[in-house]
C-alpha cells in the first residue's frame, strides 16, 4: 500500500470500488490498492469512463527499478465513486483570460455575461386573427 509521501505528490484520480467487487477481484485487485481513510482504492493518473469498462492508466515500477505504465480495465458497475485528486488552476465554464501582472497588482477579469441576461435577438411575430371567420357547416340529418 502506498506510503504518505506519494500520497501528497500524486495528482490523479482515486477510483473506490464497492465492497462487493473487491471481493469478487479478490487476490487480483490487491496490487493496486492503496488503504486511506475513507477506504480501499485505485490511485490512477488518467482514465476513461467511456463504455462498459473503466480504463485506468496506472504508473509503477518492476522489481529492477524501472518505470512502467499499467492499464486496468473493470466493469463500470464495480466502481462506487471516482474522486479527482487534480488541483489545475482553471476549472469551470467561463472565459480563459489568462493575464500578465506585476507582482502585488491585482488582476481583474472582464465580466461575463450571464445567458439570461442576453437579449432575445429575434422578433416575435403573430399573425393577425381573421375578421370574417368561416361560417359552421350544418348537417342534415336523414329523414325519419
Amino acid at each position: 500500500m502506498a506510503d504518505e509521501t506519494k500520497r501528497e505528490r500524486f495528482l490523479g484520480y482515486a477510483v473506490f470500488l464497492y465492497p462487493q467487487a473487491l471481493e469478487i477481484l479478490g487476490e487480483a485487485i490487491l496490487p493496486y490498492l492503496h488503504d486511506g481513510p475513507h477506504g480501499p482504492h485505485v490511485l490512477c493518473g488518467a482514465i476513461d469512463t467511456g463504455g462498459a469498462l473503466i480504463d485506468m492508466t496506472l504508473t509503477g515500477r518492476t522489481a529492477d527499478g524501472q518505470d512502467v505504465e499499467i492499464e486496468l480495465m473493470i466493469p463500470t458497475g464495480m466502481v462506487r465513486m471516482i474522486v479527482s485528486a487534480r488541483s489545475d488552476a482553471m476549472f469551470g465554464f467561463g472565459p480563459r483570460v489568462q493575464a500578465v501582472a506585476e507582482p502585488g497588482a491585482a488582476v481583474a477579469l472582464p465580466p461575463a455575461a450571464l445567458a439570461s441576461a442576453q437579449p432575445l435577438s429575434m422578433p416575435v411575430e403573430f399573425a393577425p386573427p381573421s375578421l370574417n371567420p368561416a361560417p359552421p357547416v350544418i348537417g342534415k340529418l336523414p329523414p325519419e
